[in-house]
């Protein structure tokens, strides 16, 4: 099981995963465009944290801070 540091993690960051090309980014809570149906998410190069796994299944959340 990989071990995430979410310390490392941009403030805003949401989300880590790898994609089709095997890097690894985190991935921001998305902006909305108001008035549409547009929103887009912004993402930052992330360590690998050493994920050998399928890409399609590297999606992991940022844990909650609790009550």
């Amino acid at each position: 099981m990989t071990e995430f540091d979410w310390k490392q993690a941009p403030k805003g960051a949401r989300w880590w995963a790898v994609d089709a090309n095997g890097e690894a980014f985190w991935y921001c809570v998305p902006n909305v465009v108001a008035f549409t149906d547009f929103w887009f998410s912004e993402r930052a190069p992330a360590p690998d944290f050493g994920f050998t796994g399928d890409w399609r299944v590297s999606l992991n959340e940022r844990p909650s801070a609790g009550p």
